[in-house]
């Protein structure tokens, strides 16, 4: 791994770095016993394996075994056309600058400009004692800008990032200046805005708003270990009506290039294009092997953990709203009086009922069909089933964002997209009286 920070047109930050090692676990029943251990060789992993097997009774261990399965190997979804390990370290520097420069031309009041690149390339083995064995090589990269403004008492930041599951490619000169100036330009949005107005607006999302909506308020309570427990709001409704019929929700780990893409899970499954939703009716849950076993569901592909030192738990990867069939410029100028949200932070959710609240970054009051003035401080507040519902014209277009999810103290990589969708009726939290 290499992570790259560039503070105020210093390099403040460098590192990098090999981490190598082998996670085992044995199932027996329910309960599983579960080791890791940093391994340079074979004869690491054989003693790992034996710290793990002297922790399993004679008692614990059933007489029958099940023959081993082979599985056919997993088809490469894309290519990495240049990997990054090739590329010297000058030329990465060299991004970064670029993108420091570029921000900071954009306007006087552009104060400090905050960059980093990050890469990993992570080769992973996975084998059971079904016969699975499977390999995949996971390139990923991300590059972000942070930009802060300051117009008088007033200081803003703007935000924007760039990455996925993917080669050095990605990052050309243009494709680091476009981050750089959107970044720019929020915080310079941002700074001469007014604040937001508290009360309850028909909202038109944006497709630049990416997926935070659709992952944190929907996406988490599809998660099968948590229907399991019965704590979604989404438990035991497989097969009825959880959204309106405008509402198709895919969790896609095989979309090209996109930052949660894998060949396979970290049990080593194949990842799949799941249908959670279809036209507003619950399908299914992400599983993984054994939540998948205890539902009686498919395994979907979606075992994922951080690294070996964990277990594998259901996460999303690649989760979004699909594209209906109305045109976007149509469902702003259906709006009279509203707001447009075009880009979206970060928020908390309740999965047991479903209740959110999220922080918008950049958004705009609509004023006869038209984006009128921007405002800062924003947020939107409501309930993901409600909310899916109520939903009444979806776009064809459809936008990406780039994120990290944190799910029982782990992180995974994944991205989140919708199209444009209008809410007839949402509550925004604002200045009140603005």
């Amino acid at each position: 791994m290499l992570s790259l920070g560039l503070d105020d047109g210093k390099l403040e930050d460098a590192s990098t770095g090999v981490d190598q090692g082998a996670g085992m676990r044995v199932e027996i029943g329910d309960r599983t016993n579960f080791a890791n251990a940093n391994v340079a060789d074979v004869d690491d992993v054989i003693a790992l394996a034996g710290r793990l097997a002297a922790g399993v009774t004679d008692a614990q261990v059933g007489t029958e075994v099940a023959a081993p399965r082979p599985e056919k190997p997993v088809s490469i979804t894309h290519e990495v056309l240049v990997d990054p390990r090739s590329v010297e370290m000058g030329r990465k520097v060299a991004l970064l600058r670029h993108a420091n420069d570029v921000a900071r031309a954009a306007d006087t009041r552009v104060r400090q400009v905050t960059i980093r690149y990050g890469e990993t390339v992570q080769d992973v083995v996975v084998a059971n004692s079904d016969g699975r064995h499977r390999t995949d090589t996971r390139v990923r990269l991300v590059f972000t800008v942070q930009v802060t403004a300051r117009d008088g008492d007033v200081l803003e930041t703007g935000y924007e990032a760039l990455g996925g599951t993917i080669g050095f490619e990605m990052l050309t000169a243009e494709a680091v200046a476009a981050v750089a100036e959107t970044a720019a330009r929020r915080a310079l949005l941002n700074v001469s805005a007014q604040p937001a107005p508290a009360g309850t607006y028909t909202v038109v999302l944006s497709s630049e708003a990416g997926g935070t909506l659709i992952h944190e308020s929907v996406g988490h309570g599809l998660e099968a270990d948590l229907n399991l427990k019965g704590v979604s709001v989404y438990s035991g409704k497989i097969g009825t009506r959880v959204a309106g019929p405008l509402i198709t929700v895919v969790d896609d780990g095989t979309d090209p290039g996109r930052r949660g893409t894998a060949r396979i899970d970290d049990e080593g499954a194949r990842t799949n294009r799941t249908i959670l939703i279809a036209q507003g009716v619950l399908l299914g849950y992400l599983s993984d092997r054994k939540h998948a076993r205890k539902l009686g569901i498919a395994e979907s592909g979606n075992g994922r953990r951080e690294s070996f030192r964990q277990l594998p738990v259901c996460r999303m990867t690649n989760t979004m709203i699909a594209p209906g069939t109305s045109d976007p410029e149509a469902i702003l100028a259906s709006v009279d009086d509203g707001i447009f949200v075009r880009k979206m932070g970060g928020g908390q959710v309740d999965v047991v009922s479903g209740n959110f609240a999220f922080e918008i970054t950049e958004c705009h009051r609509i004023r006869g069909g038209r984006i009128a003035e921007p405002l800062r401080g924003a947020t939107l507040v409501g309930e993901g089933p409600s909310l899916m519902r109520e939903i009444d014209m979806v776009g064809w277009d459809l936008g990406y964002s780039v994120g990290t999810c944190g799910k029982d103290g782990q992180s995974a990589p994944i991205s989140g997209a919708q199209p444009t969708l209008r809410i007839p009726s949402i509550v925004v939290g604002g200045k009140v009286g603005a």
